[in-house]
């Protein structure tokens, strides 16, 4: 029996996991997306034939409700569905720095709550979600969710007290890496190379290197030394980065990510 799913926000990563969900052959009858402007919920009806509705509208009769709001509006739309949301139901928070504690509180007993973190690249099916199940979330409730959540990228369960760490490292993470290529691009560039042609070698280096490192068990490390052969061009390189302390900024910086998370996270 098809479960149904609603998905509160329609903003770029309500749009991309709707559209992943539908794109895995999950019935569109059986999905719910709420928008309150009048001409975007045109374009999401007519795009994917989707039900457009208010939020409380869309939880009625939801097994799983996807909360993919701006955190700071997170509370006023709890407020707004809590009297609507089913005991039965499984509530997954996509909104960084909230608190299963804080979602808990604001539901009804008994509804399970999942915490996760996403990131940008689900845009193109390669997401990271990072997710935590609340108190009462079963085990089984939480292979459910795994599974949505899987198409649009991976899925990793992890702790909630580890979740600002998964923000440092993958939720913030894509924006490394495009700062990266920035400078890889820049660098091309400055070597001789125009820019559409420097944009291209990066990324799809970015894109096979990336691959590379999923799909092998050597680490990062042992692959990094593999296409570095001494006195070689990627020696002088990477002799450069150490002397620039470029690897002990990449680490404070994720660091930082993750304390700044944990700001967020306060009350």
């Amino acid at each position: 029996m098809s479960q149904r799913i609603a998905v509160l926000g329609a903003g770029v990563m309500g749009e991309t996991l709707l559209a992943a969900i539908l794109s895995q052959g999950h019935p569109v009858a059986d999905l719910v997306i709420s928008e309150k402007r009048d001409e975007r919920a045109a374009e999401l009806r007519e795009t994917y034939g989707v039900e457009v509705t208010g939020n409380a509208e869309a939880v009625t009769g939801a097994d799983t409700i996807l909360v993919v709001v701006k955190p700071q509006d997170v509370p006023a739309l709890l407020a707004e569905i809590s009297s609507s949301v089913a005991a039965s139901s499984t509530v997954v928070s996509l909104a960084a720095g909230i608190l299963i504690e804080t979602l808990e509180s604001a539901l009804p007993d008994g509804v399970a709550v999942v915490r996760a973190m996403p990131n940008t690249p689900a845009l193109v099916g390669e997401g990271m979600f990072g997710i935590s199940g609340g108190s009462a979330c079963s085990a089984e409730q939480l292979a459910a969710v795994t599974a949505l959540l899987e198409s649009g990228g991976k899925v990793v369960t992890v702790d909630e007290a580890q979740q600002d760490a998964v923000t440092a490292v993958s939720g913030s993470g894509p924006a490394y890496v495009f700062y990266l290529a920035e400078a890889m691009i820049a660098g091309g560039v400055e070597a001789g190379l125009d820019e559409p042609t420097a944009r291209t070698l990066a990324a799809q280096t970015l894109v096979g290197a990336s691959k590379l490192l999923a799909e092998s068990d050597d680490t990062a490390e042992e692959l990094r030394r593999r296409v570095t052969s001494p006195n070689g061009t990627t020696a002088a390189a990477i002799s450069t980065f150490d002397d620039r302390g470029v690897k002990d900024a990449l680490i404070a910086g994720v660091k930082a990510a993750a304390a700044r998370s944990t700001e967020l996270s306060k009350p």
